[in-house]
This record gives C-alpha cells, structure tokens and sequence, in this order.
C-alpha cells in the first residue's frame, strides 16, 4: 500500500481480502503507526482471484460513480497480488509510463534465467511424464501489477463472468477478450511468496532495505 502510495499519492487503494480475515487484517492496520494509516477501501474477496479482482472492479466502480467524467474515463486499475510485498515506488511509476503510453493493458515481466523443459503430461508426476528442452529465450516470467485502462478491464472481467476461474492474471482475462497486452521490464526483488524459504528471503531483503 506504502508502495502504490509514494508512487502517486492520487491513486485509490482497494484491499480486496478473505471475509475471514478482516478482524486480523484490522488489527494489524490498527498496529501501524497513525503516520503509515493510508486511507483505502475494504473489498470482499472471491473464491478465485479472478472473483476477487471483479470484486474488486465493482468497488472501484463505485469510487468513480462521483469522479468527473474525464476522471472516470481516463482511470487505469493497477492489480497487485499482496503475496509480493516488495514492489517498489519506481517500479510501479514504469508501469502507468508504459499503460500511458501505449493506451492497453501492460504487465511486467523478467527474462526466464532458468533452463526449461515442456512436460507432455502437466499433470502427473514430473518422474513420471516425457520433456523435452524448450529455449528460454523465447519466455518471460509474469508479474504484478498489471495494468489496464479500467474501462477495458470491467468490461473484459463482465464478458468473462461464466468461466473466471479458469484464469490465472488479469491478462488472459483482457486476452481472451481480443485484446494485446504489452510488456514492461519488472524487478528481481519484486518476488513471490508462496514457499516457506520464500519468507526468509523476503525478510532478508526487507532487513536490507532498511538498512539502506
């Protein structure tokens, strides 16, 4: 949120959370100091991503129903997965540069830096299906936030509405509604926590920063 905030004070924020977790989330904004309080508006989230970022689309809806019209017309929606808690300022300003300038949906990327295989069954075991050598200079590892110009994303979220679950980011939401979505260049630091190591790095990258 401090993030999304520093880059452009002006922008909204919508927490989209589990109903579950609304008391815990509030007691740790009530821990903040009342200078790191920012203001921002409270979502229900879905039973998918997909769902919670509609959720989320109708909520910021309901913030641009008393905005000027130009306002309203000319809004981006920047969608960011709180499992990346290291986005930076800087990073998030290159992203509305690139959705400004090319006027659709852009995500950020990094060039894969791993060797890859393509499995031939996806869903057995890895001992268990053939691969073969893929070149990975021809793939980009996806990140958050992506972004979009919000009347392409509500509608594109609106025509989706009987299989969202089948989508994994916001990209292939706009994609399967016809239209191209651009890249720009993501950050290393900007990780994703999902293994339990994930928390160690991302704590040591935290310390770092502070240190800094």
């Amino acid at each position: 949120m401090k993030a999304f905030h520093d880059a452009d004070a002006a922008t909204e924020i919508v927490l989209v959370v589990h109903p579950g977790f609304f008391a815990d989330w509030q007691m740790l904004f009530d821990a903040l100091p009342e200078s790191e309080r920012l203001p921002y508006t409270l979502c229900c989230g879905g039973r998918s991503r997909a769902e919670s970022v509609k959720n989320g689309l109708l909520t910021v809806a309901e913030l641009l129903a008393d905005a000027p019209r130009d306002d309203a017309r000319d809004a981006m929606v920047m969608v960011h997965d709180g499992a990346r808690p290291l986005i930076s300022p800087h990073m998030i300003r290159r992203g509305i540069e690139a959705c400004t300038a090319y006027g659709t949906g852009v995500i950020p990327a990094m060039r894969a830096v791993n060797s890859l295989r393509e499995v031939a069954d996806p869903s057995a075991s890895l001992c268990e299906t053939d691969s073969r050598t893929v070149s990975r200079d021809r793939y980009v590892e996806v990140q958050t936030p992506q972004i979009f110009p919000y009347t392409m994303l509500s509608d594109c979220y609106a025509r989706a509405t009987d299989h969202l679950s089948g989508f994994t980011d916001d990209a292939s939401v706009v994609e399967n509604a016809g239209h191209s979505v651009r890249l720009y260049e993501g950050e290393a630091r900007n990780i994703k926590v999902t293994h339990p190591d994930d928390f160690i790095i991302a704590e040591a990258l935290l310390k770092a920063s502070a240190d800094n």
